[in-house]
C-alpha cells in the first residue's frame, strides 16, 4: 500500500491576487531548499521570475546560493498579487521522485472555492499537464496550447487559463525560452511593463 501524502503547505492567497498559479504537487520534502512553493533548487520558477522582473536569474537566491529566499519571494508575490497552490491536495507518489507522471491524485483541490476567496483574480496559470488536467476536471475550459490561454467564465467572472511550460529542469526547454513564454503572459496581465 502506497502512503497518501497530504499537501504540506497552506495555499498562499494574497487578498488582492489577480493571478492564481497552480502546479500539481510539491516534491518530497527531502528535496526542498525552503519551506514554500517551487522549493527545490533544480526548479526554475524563481529564476524565471528573477529574469522577468529583475533581469537577474539569481535574484531570489539567498546569499549562500543554496536556497531561495522565502521572505523576498513572499514580499514580491504580495506586491504583484500572485497566489500559489497546487491542483492536488493529496496524492500517492508512485515512484521516489517529483515527476507528475508518477503522481496519482487522491484528492483534487477545490479550485472553485479558491477562486471565491480571490474575487480580483482574472487568470489561472497551470505549470504542467497534470495540473491542467486536474483543473479541467473541475472547470469548463478548453485546454490551451503550451504558451497560450483559453478564455472561460467562472460564476459570471471572465477569466483566462494560461498553460505555461513546466518550470522543472526536467522539462526540455532552456531558461530563456521558458522566461519568454512567461513574459507574454505577465505582459498580457499587466503585471510586467
Amino acid at each position: 500500500m502506497i502512503e497518501i501524502e497530504k499537501h504540506p503547505l497552506e495555499p498562499f492567497l494574497p487578498a488582492k491576487a489577480k493571478l492564481l498559479m497552480l502546479g500539481s504537487f510539491p516534491p518530497q520534502k527531502k528535496r526542498w531548499s525552503m519551506d514554500f512553493y517551487y522549493p527545490n533548487l533544480n526548479n526554475d520558477m524563481w529564476r524565471i521570475f528573477g529574469v522577468l522582473f529583475f533581469n537577474d536569474k539569481d535574484y531570489f537566491l539567498n546569499p549562500t546560493r543554496k536556497a531561495f529566499c522565502r521572505e523576498r519571494i513572499i514580499d514580491f508575490l504580495n506586491e504583484k498579487g500572485i497566489a500559489l497552490f497546487d491542483t492536488a491536495s493529496s496524492v500517492r507518489r508512485l515512484q521516489d521522485n517529483a515527476s507528475d507522471k508518477f503522481l496519482e491524485v487522491v484528492e483534487a483541490t477545490d479550485i472553485a472555492a479558491m477562486l471565491r476567496w480571490l474575487p480580483e483574480c482574472k487568470a489561472i496559470v497551470t505549470t504542467g499537464q497534470k495540473a491542467t488536467d486536474t483543473l479541467r476536471q473541475q472547470l469548463d475550459v478548453e485546454e490551451p496550447k503550451v504558451g497560450d490561454y483559453s478564455e472561460f467564465v467562472f460564476e459570471k467572472r471572465a477569466m483566462r487559463l494560461y498553460r505555461m511550460p513546466s518550470s522543472s529542469r526536467a522539462y526540455p526547454l532552456a531558461l530563456d525560452k521558458k522566461a519568454a513564454a512567461y513574459r507574454i503572459m505577465y505582459q498580457d496581465l499587466q503585471l510586467l511593463p
